[in-house]
């Protein structure tokens, strides 16, 4: 599937009845909001067309050029609906620049996506004909009934060993739910039990309720069970080498919002922080290792890894003088070991299990960890991040501050 023409698009302009097509004049007001809206509504492609959909940013409403300058700004506030965390799962979308019909037009080419049902802010939006709207049951099945028959990641591949009774329905009502939809949706919401699940993509389908890995990851009972390497091991080694004593260790799993907070605790008990209130005006903390830097690279070491045909957990050693956070799997889709940790360059083994991390408040955005990673290690002095990639693991290592070391 490609992007369209420069004629093809004209063509979409004037066509004042499709259901492929929204037009905006400006990227002002409600409008982000409305163009997220409609980044949902194409990426769940709930008519079945098997298209893109295509957002138009300097259009009128019968597809004239409305004159609206394409900055470079604004082509940056449109990329950033890909990766702000508000659409989940990620939608797939294109930004340019075209010029049409005599004049520039920012357009954003959506692609179907291979795991609906999509959401914006916990609402469901779908598009028939110029009708943009929250979906209803019925039209909420048959999202979940599609994903189905794609192509999709590992991280929604049924677990045929594991049922129903290996999921905590009170964590999934009690805790997920009310994080990942709406107020008035779940207000709205007479579907079941299974139903809910299957639109968060924890089962299969209602008709099938085997729970899908992404599905035994979140809210699973006991999720080594069925994937040994779903923990993250810990060690902390009073020396520089894998051969020096070890002073504690642990082997932190559990579903993952336990399991990620729980590893966060035992990485806080072992950090120190020193309080400068003598040379400045205002209390100065520095850390061993600042907190958020290493808050991001667990994240990412858990979100990144590999869970087919490995049950290598994720490793933290922690040395006398760093930190090292190895994630099994190397570099995934467009991320190679070349161009690994630059800016703008990411890509997502387990696209649905980030839609989890996101829910449970644990990512903000993404593609923005390693930056954010980066930027609190510079500001709390400390020396550079670095990694080692190969194609069976990613490794992150992270020194101590240079002037903690007594």
């Amino acid at each position: 599937m490609s992007v369209y023409s420069d004629e093809e698009l004209e063509r979409m302009l004037d066509d004042l009845e499709s259901d492929l097509v929204e037009r905006k004049e400006s990227f002002r007001g409600d409008v982000p909001k409305k163009a997220r809206q409609a980044v949902c509504a194409f990426s769940n492609d709930l008519p079945d067309h098997n298209r893109p959909g295509v957002l138009f940013i300097g259009a009128g409403d019968a597809g004239q050029p409305s004159g609206y300058p394409v900055s470079d700004e604004l082509l940056r506030s449109l990329a950033d609906m890909k990766t702000d965390g508000n659409i989940l799962p990620l939608p797939v979308c294109t930004v340019e620049k075209r010029s049409l019909k005599g004049s520039e037009m920012a357009v954003v080419t959506v692609f179907p996506s291979d795991m609906p049902p999509v959401k914006y802010e916990g609402r469901i939006w779908v598009r028939t004909g110029s009708r943009r709207s929250i979906a209803n049951e019925q039209e909420e099945r048959i999202l979940s009934e599609k994903r189905r028959y794609k192509n999709l990641p590992f991280d929604l591949h049924p677990v045929p060993e594991a049922s129903l009774n290996d999921l905590s329905k009170v964590l999934f009502e009690s805790e997920y739910l009310p994080a990942a939809f709406a107020p008035e949706i779940l207000e709205a919401n007479n579907r079941t039990y299974e139903e809910r699940l299957a639109s968060c993509r924890m089962i299969v389908s209602p008709d099938n309720p085997v729970p899908t890995l992404v599905g035994i990851l979140a809210l699973g009972k006991r999720p080594r069970a069925f994937f040994p390497g779903a923990s993250v091991q810990f060690l902390r080694i009073d020396g520089e080498e894998l051969a020096d004593p070890v002073i504690d260790e642990e082997n932190v799993d559990g579903p993952l919002r336990e399991m990620l907070s729980k590893i966060g605790q035992k990485l806080s008990a072992h950090n120190r922080v020193f309080v400068d209130i003598v040379s400045s005006p205002t209390e100065k903390r520095t850390y061993d290792y600042p907190p958020p830097a290493l808050q991001q690279l667990l994240y990412n070491a858990v979100l990144h890894r590999t869970y087919e045909k490995m049950n290598t957990p994720v490793r933290i050693y922690w040395f006398n003088d760093r930190i090292e956070i190895i994630s099994p799997g190397g570099p995934y889709g467009n991320v190679t070991r070349e161009n690994f940790g630059r800016p703008g360059i990411t890509d997502y083994r387990n696209p649905n299990l980030a839609e989890v991390m996101k829910v449970f408040g644990f990512v903000q955005a993404f593609g923005r960890g390693i930056a954010v990673a980066r930027r609190a290690l510079e500001a709390n002095g400390s020396s550079p991040l670095e990694f080692e990639v190969d194609r069976s693991a990613v490794k992150a290592v992270v020194h101590k501050h240079p002037k903690k070391d007594a």
